[in-house]
């Protein structure tokens, strides 16, 4: 991208802020992993959002550092639950998906039951993201291999996998290149 990514810019914010105002509706708490660029990010984040008057938003994030952020995305996948101890579902999202409407939060949030513990949006046959995650499944996440993936955790039979049938096309957004960044609506 040739920029850092939490930090570009959508709708006049950061892409890590549209994401934090959203979450910040449906979540008590906001746990943001950090890896490349940590101190970065996280002056950025706390001043915009004091800048913004959202100083009760801000009071709901906890900014984890993943010392082994290199090794991939599975491994601040298990640091963020490592810290979500006291949570009966998380939602793991990526930060390049600024586009999601709230409204689409809102709707999510409501699939969640209890004979269920992994959520993931479907738009027309085709899996997106992000995806709610019961906490049945932190303690499997935790103890896997760091170089394992959420596919390879959704083949484990404790998995019990709803797929919500939604009309948000931006479940897909991937925001990797200058041309997606270009692209976004």
């Amino acid at each position: 991208m040739k920029m850092f990514k939490p930090l570009a810019e959508y709708k006049g914010k950061t892409f890590i802020n549209n994401l934090i105002i959203k979450l910040d509706k449906i979540c008590d708490e906001i746990i943001v992993v950090t890896g490349f660029k940590s101190d970065e990010l996280k002056t950025e984040v706390i001043k915009s959002l004091k800048e913004e008057s959202q100083l009760e938003t801000l009071k709901k994030i906890k900014f984890i550092f993943n010392e082994s952020f290199q090794k991939g995305m599975f491994t601040s996948l298990q640091k963020g639950i490592s810290e979500a101890k006291n949570c009966d579902w998380i939602l793991y999202h990526f930060v390049d998906q600024p586009g999601l409407p709230e409204k689409f939060y809102l709707d999510f949030i409501k699939q969640a039951y209890s004979n269920y513990n992994w959520i993931q949006p479907v738009n027309k046959g085709q899996k997106g993201h992000p995806i709610l995650l019961g906490k049945d499944l932190f303690e499997l996440i935790a103890n896997s291999s760091p170089d394992s993936n959420l596919r390879e955790i959704s083949k484990n039979p404790k998995v019990k996998k709803k797929f919500w049938d939604c009309n948000y096309k931006e479940i897909f957004q991937d925001i990797d290149t200058i041309e997606d960044y270009s692209g976004l609506e």
